[in-house]
């Protein structure tokens, strides 16, 4: 009976440790999941990038925060997930004959900004007393930048098609690929010094473990997965092809690790030979979600691992060290950009965006580290180095954005802005892929235009091929003038910008009003207050294309061809009939509703009555 008692007792306490650490990894997964929803939103809407947002995330909740998360460690061996993955997207875009086109700028590019900035770089550090094999190895870390970064911070100002952006994207391309074999070079720079000779006994058993794993993976990839992926695609099952790509970059990063290979090396090669297969943008689509959150968590663990200890004993050394890798980097790719030929402009966007460190930063130094390659405060000095620079480039660019490179393009086209060759009776405001299309059908009937962006290298390619587009703000009545707007006969706004579009169609009407206005509208409402401005001649950007797909789709359900074209030429007319009878109480929601609701029925009783009639005809 005293043994069942004790049993008893035994497994209570047994649930009642495992009850506790569970909730203990519940309430940390909280906190992770809360300082993201909180903190990232907000350096979004601040315009520093959500990697800012997550750093400050794991500041906050960290041990040197609030202490809502003390097991960094723990989060780590979860978040480094993310890295695998990231590596194994990044092998999927890694495609040979990409690669292949741009030989000549990831080479050159890659080459001319990472190895000097990374020997420049390890110069200082020698200069801090450092050891030589310890500079090297922080200065080819600090030398890497982030690509989780960069590529977000481009693309939300439309610059990745720019050539900083695509100048950016050859060099992260090229310090991934390289990220690769620095790994692996890790173990050279521990020891005092490098072996003159092979050693007496060779670790075949090593060496036959990474053959073997290499083979597996070149081979699976190959011949088998393709294969298998079919096999799953064919259950129609969306879940078991989720398991299966997670399976695949889990297994390949785990077999890679039972060899002593990187697992980042595994993934990263998973990657790169399915980037060709017929799966590969569904495969893209189920990692993605995974790797975001995974990268995320990864960033707040680094946060929560900053020493601000370190910080407050060594402030000098830290801002020396910070300011020392913005500078080189900075300048280094200022200087590569500018010998490639580019615009002032194009060359301080790139070089103000790849100064920060990289999220591979951080696995390099911690493999150092693991290597005895570098002592814990040195890594400890260099990952606060590179989570600081993280803080700093997102606010450096954005800076550069707002203040110099606005009067850098107004210096490099201000001429141009203001001096078309001759008067032209159209003048298109806006020279996207609407304005772009304009001009097109001008030319095709030899009718001249001016044109008018406020994007200074959209401006300069277009012009490369005879358009006539000039830089200047069209909102503004002096820039209008001066493209020739008193002696035009017409005025097309193909602005993005509703607001903006709006103000140049109230200028218009008042200061211009011999033009007539033609306007695109992004929507009902947007076209609603430029006909409250008295525009008139508006096309709505998604209707006719709308139009013509609803027309498709009524032809591939056997409605005979003329009866598709007669609805929607009726829906049509009754849609715009219905746009200035909403006119007057559009920020009405219920009202708009029940009028929309209305049309509907009246034009489902119309079909329904024309129907009769050619029964009856019958």
């Amino acid at each position: 009976m005293r043994d069942i008692v004790l049993d008893r007792g035994c497994c209570g306490l047994v649930g009642w440790a495992f009850t506790k650490r569970a909730l203990m990894m519940i309430e940390t997964l909280v906190a992770l999941l809360a300082a993201t929803v909180v903190m990232v939103p907000i350096a979004r809407r601040l315009g520093v990038g959500s990697i800012v947002g997550y750093l400050v995330a794991g500041l906050v909740i960290g041990p040197d925060g609030l202490r809502l998360v003390t097991g960094v460690s723990q989060i780590q061996n979860v978040s480094e997930l993310g890295v695998i993955m990231l590596l194994f997207l990044i092998g999927l875009e890694i495609r040979p004959h990409r690669l292949w086109i741009l030989r000549k700028t990831i080479l050159g590019l890659g080459f001319g900004q990472m190895v000097p900035s990374a020997a420049v770089l390890a110069w200082f550090a020698h200069l801090a007393g450092l050891d030589w094999r310890a500079s090297v190895l922080l200065g080819l870390g600090l030398a890497l930048s982030s690509t989780a970064i960069v590529l977000p911070m481009l693309g939300e100002r439309n610059l990745l098609s720019a050539a900083s952006g695509r100048d950016a994207f050859a060099v992260l391309l090229f310090q991934d690929m390289a990220f690769i074999p620095l790994v692996a070079l890790v173990p050279l720079f521990a020891g005092g010094h490098l072996p003159d000779h092979l050693p007496h006994h060779v670790p075949w058993l090593a060496v036959g473990r990474a053959v073997v794993a290499v083979v597996a993976i070149l081979g699976g990839g190959i011949y088998l997965v393709e294969r298998i992926f079919r096999l799953v695609g064919g259950t129609r099952t969306p879940e078991v092809f989720t398991a299966m790509t997670l399976l695949i970059v889990v297994g390949t990063a785990a077999l890679a690790h039972w060899a002593g290979l990187s697992p980042s090396l595994g993934a990263f090669m998973a990657g790169a030979l399915l980037s060709d297969s017929e799966f590969r943008h569904a495969i893209q689509a189920d990692i993605e979600p995974f790797e975001g959150l995974l990268l995320g968590f990864f960033f707040i663990s680094v946060g929560m691992s900053v020493d601000f200890g370190l910080l407050v004993a060594q402030p000098l050394t830290i801002v020396a060290a910070v300011a020392a890798t913005l500078i080189v980097k900075a300048v280094v790719g200022f200087v590569v950009s500018f010998i490639k030929r580019r615009s002032a402009a194009t060359a301080l966007r790139f070089a103000v965006a790849l100064p920060e460190g990289s999220e591979f930063s951080f696995v390099l130094f911690g493999a150092a580290v693991s290597a005895g390659a570098l002592s814990r405060t040195q890594a400890g000095l260099a990952t606060l180095t590179v989570a600081l620079s993280m803080l700093v480039v997102p606010l450096l660019f954005a800076g550069i954005e707002r203040f110099a490179v606005p009067r850098m393009n107004k210096r490099k086209v201000a001429s141009a802005a203001i001096a078309p060759d001759r008067p032209t009776p159209v003048l298109i405001c806006g020279f996207g892929r609407v304005g772009q299309i304009v001009g097109r059908l001008l030319s095709v009937r030899r009718i001249p235009f001016t044109a008018l962006d406020q994007n200074a290298e959209h401006v300069a390619f277009v012009r490369r091929f005879g358009a006539r587009a000039y830089f200047g703000d069209p909102t503004r009545i002096t820039v209008l003038r001066a493209a020739g707007a008193e002696t035009a006969k017409v005025l097309v706004i193909a602005l993005d910008d509703v607001e903006a579009a709006l103000k140049l169609a109230e200028l218009a009407r008042r200061h211009l009003p011999h033009l007539t206005i033609m306007a695109r509208a992004r929507n009902r409402r947007h076209a609603q207050l430029l006909m409250d401005l008295g525009v008139t001649l508006i096309v709505r950007e998604t209707l006719l294309s709308s139009l013509k797909l609803g027309e498709m789709a009524l032809t591939a359900l056997d409605v005979p061809p003329g009866e598709a074209a007669r609805t929607v030429a009726t829906f049509a007319a009754r849609d715009e009939a219905l746009l200035s009878e909403t006119q007057g109480f559009a920020g009405d929601e219920s009202r708009v509703i029940a009028s929309l609701q209305q049309s509907v029925t009246e034009l489902q009783e119309l079909f329904e009555a024309d129907r009769e009639v050619t029964a009856g005809a019958g």
